[in-house]
């Protein structure tokens, strides 16, 4: 487990892997639109999952 996963960095990686297997004829351009459409919604699946896991509880040891 890592503690300085970028998830922004993670999508923009995955989107020039696309692009380039685009580049490369491997996708149609429906093909690549389709697989971008997804690789937003994991992204943004995933994002929802992280968001919060690093808040401080309030009320915590010391506070008056």
């Amino acid at each position: 487990m890592t503690y300085n996963f970028d998830p922004d960095t993670w999508l923009s990686t995955n989107r020039a892997a696309l692009a380039a297997r685009r580049d490369r004829g491997e996708f149609s351009e429906a093909e690549f639109e389709a697989e971008l459409k997804d690789l937003d919604r994991r992204y943004e699946d995933m994002v929802a999952r992280l968001d919060g896991t690093y808040e401080i509880p309030s009320g915590g040891a010391g506070r008056d």
